[in-house]
């Protein structure tokens, strides 16, 4: 393989099918990344090397991979090593979804799952799931888009492969219920259970934390304005950090009971906070935006 040319980002997407490769293939090429679906681990080098710089700028280029058999891992670790040794810098995206949602997805679509053969449609999960055991151990980055949104997909995505010249986090907010189950994408999780719940308000009971009688009960609870001031601070150190590593994306959930009053509630103004917070020069730290995944669920 000839690395005279090699580009500098070679980003490689791949993960389970039905999790959302080609969704995150459409985003990438949105962004501007030259996009190459379903090429054999085999011939990639050669088209690596056969894509052109722009203007002298060497091109973002992602591959979307998909298992091809037992040596699917060693290949691909073999051949990341291989560009690594002519200057590339490569990066790994892994698509995850749970089982259950994965059926779901194909069960929606009419399709067979690709390692099915004569088996069931678990089956075939379960094998490449078990075939790609490794090679989402070796990912730097992994996405599971079980309970993702098209919309939070492509800001997710878009977030953390951004340009060098970008700067800024992206955080997205997301109310929940515990009694639902815990969201499986956060980086961090608030619970603000120890507040007072609307729910046994009669007056409040049928209405949500964006509407201003629960909010401003929910806000006007002591503690409340004290956790939020302390949220904040701890948000702003954790996020430096992603900065510092080059991480463009964080995901913060905050849950009560049913992801209806104090969670929504909590959520929009923790999303306003955030979005005041102002670097050095004056401009916003963030780019914030606030999610309910539960609110309208009961």
């Amino acid at each position: 393989m000839s690395h005279a040319d090699t580009p500098s980002t070679v980003l490689f997407v791949t993960g389970m099918s039905g999790a959302g490769r080609t969704s995150v293939a459409n985003v990438l090429e949105d962004d501007g990344w030259y996009v190459a679906d379903n090429v054999p681990v085999a011939v990639i080098g050669q088209v690596i090397d056969g894509v052109p710089a722009t203007a002298g700028t060497p091109p973002k280029i992602a591959m979307v991979v998909r298992p091809t058999g037992p040596s699917f891992a060693a290949d691909l670790t073999h051949l990341r090593q291989e560009l690594a040794a002519g200057g590339a810098q490569t990066h790994l995206l892994f698509v995850d979804a749970s089982d259950p949602v994965l059926i779901r997805r194909f069960e929606a679509v009419r399709r067979r799952h690709p390692l099915q053969g004569t088996g069931t449609l678990s089956e075939g999960i379960a094998a490449e799931r078990e075939m790609l055991a490794a090679v989402k151990a070796d990912a730097e980055t992994v996405i599971d888009t079980s309970d993702l949104s098209a919309t939070r997909l492509r800001t997710m995505v878009s977030s953390v492969f951004r340009s060098s010249e970008s700067q800024g986090l992206t955080i997205a907010v997301q109310s929940f219920g515990f009694k639902y189950g815990l969201p499986i994408d956060c980086n961090l999780v608030a619970d603000v259970r120890f507040l007072p719940n609307p729910y046994w308000i009669p007056e409040l009971r049928d209405h949500n934390g964006l509407e201003a009688p629960v909010r401003d009960y929910v806000l006007g609870q002591p503690d409340a304005d004290d956790f939020l001031d302390r949220y904040v601070d701890l948000v702003d150190i954790v996020a430096r950090g992603y900065l510092r590593e080059g991480k463009g994306y964080m995901t913060i959930g905050i849950g009560c009971t049913g992801g209806k009053h104090r969670s929504v509630a909590m959520t929009e103004e923790l999303t306003r906070r955030l979005t005041a917070v102002a670097d050095d020069d004056g401009n916003p730290r963030y780019v914030v935006e606030a999610g309910h995944r539960d609110l309208g669920r009961e």
